[in-house]
């Protein structure tokens, strides 16, 4: 079957969706952009998305081409032409085709498109069964990793840094030799006391619209949750390590930079946060 691909108004062949060669997405990352999981046959926390979406348009003063509830239509419409019951939605909006300047444009219109993939669900499962390994970097992304632009070439090297050191995430360290985040993930540990531990969200990293529904699940199950910097020896002495994202939801890290976490298998604190989680997810049906 061919994949169907959103683009400004039109469903159509992902071999046949194009956008203008000017387009500010292409030329300068003028776009913002979002990815909800969905799960048999749910698109998982859109709304919080959305939110989020609200935001990154408003710190880059991008007008949003329709409204909430139009976008939703399109997104649980692309996943339904593209039979996903198990993958992930895709959207992007830049602020649009003009000749290439600097300045933002006047007088055009955003660029919206979106797509829809079924993902592997035996891989992710064997995954989170086993753990991954991680390796660190220097992070040397823009200040503004609040806003979840299109952005993402430091975080594209950093992830072929991993691939190729046989790693499945990078995860960013700051100058102050605190952890920030994984290249497409935040990063959580457990520590000593049993509490879960991640970076403030305020400065130097993405508020992960999973990062905030696992606090409600960590509520839920009575974890504590402390919001605080950690070093990279404190995640490598941690009880369990583990990354959180829309696509993968909770992955545990067994081991950093070669050094085994704990007794190198998934945690009990990760096992049952993750099988909380779509518990407490919001889920919107296709």
């Amino acid at each position: 079957m061919s994949r169907i691909t959103y683009v400004n108004g039109r469903y159509v062949p992902s071999r046949e969706a194009v956008v203008s060669v000017e387009d500010r997405g292409n030329q300068f990352a003028d776009a913002v952009y979002e990815a909800c999981q969905i799960k048999d046959g749910a698109i998982i926390d859109l709304r919080r998305h959305l939110d989020r979406l609200d935001r990154s348009l408003a710190e880059l003063r991008i007008v949003s081409p329709m409204s909430r509830a139009a976008m939703t239509h399109v997104l649980r419409e692309v996943a339904r032409r593209n039979r996903v019951e198990n993958g992930y939605v895709y959207w992007q909006i830049s602020r649009g085709a003009a000749p290439r300047d600097h300045a933002f444009p006047t007088g055009v219109n955003p660029t919206f498109t979106a797509t829809a993939k079924s993902l592997d669900v035996a891989a992710a499962a064997l995954r989170y069964e086993k753990g991954v390994p991680v390796i660190t970097l220097p992070d040397n992304r823009w200040e503004r990793v609040d806003i979840k632009t299109v952005g993402l070439l430091p975080n594209a090297l950093a992830k072929q840094a991993a691939r190729e050191a046989g790693a499945f995430e990078a995860v960013f360290v700051d100058a102050d030799g605190f952890v920030t985040e994984g290249s497409s993930a935040n990063v959580w540990l457990v520590d000593g006391e049993g509490r879960l531990v991640t970076r403030p969200a305020e400065r130097g990293i993405l508020r992960g619209i999973t990062r905030s529904v696992l606090m409600e699940v960590a509520a839920a199950e009575g974890v504590p949750v402390v919001e605080r910097r950690f070093t990279v020896a404190e995640m490598k002495a941690a009880r369990e390590v583990f990354l959180t994202s829309a696509g993968a939801i909770l992955c545990p890290v067994v081991s950093v930079d070669g050094e085994t976490v704990a007794n190198g298998a998934p945690g009990s604190v990760a096992a049952t946060l993750r099988r909380r989680f779509h518990d407490i997810a919001e889920r919107t049906p296709i």
